[in-house]
């Protein structure tokens, strides 16, 4: 079975209970047995998220969790891949895709993924299934 992409929107969720979407990650989670790719990019969005001092310990554990998890591929940082989302960004001024979703975007074509672990609809948009959707 193909691997899933993980979003921001799944990590935030999963890591909030108090996140609207907070039971629908969990219970996926539960569920889920694929390997699931993410990026330094969505991590850093994550990190970023949790960096109140009493949230850094739980990004801390989650990041030790993911990296030694054999089911789970960081994709790392690197020039060429930057440098292309930038490009897909900038050409498309119609969307409010934020540069983390374009990276993201280019990750799950080149990887041959369709689904996310996301209720972000910018996904749908371009072209991709949200797991963490009502819909």
């Amino acid at each position: 079975m193909r691997p899933v992409f993980a979003d921001t929107f799944y990590y935030l969720s999963l890591l909030n209970s108090g996140d609207s979407s907070h039971g629908l990650a969990v219970s996926v989670t539960r569920r889920l047995r694929r390997k699931m790719v993410t990026t330094a990019w969505v991590l850093t969005e994550v990190a970023d998220a949790m960096s109140a001092p009493g949230n850094r310990e739980v990004f801390s554990r989650l990041f030790k969790e993911l990296r030694n998890n054999r089911q789970v591929t960081i994709i790392e940082p690197h020039k060429d891949l930057f440098d292309e989302g930038i490009h897909l960004y900038g050409s498309r001024p119609d969307k409010d895709w934020s540069l983390t979703d374009c990276i993201s975007f280019l990750v799950m074509q080149q990887e041959g993924l369709t689904e996310a672990l996301t209720g972000d609809h910018h996904f749908e948009q371009a072209g991709f299934k949200a797991l963490l959707t009502s819909s």
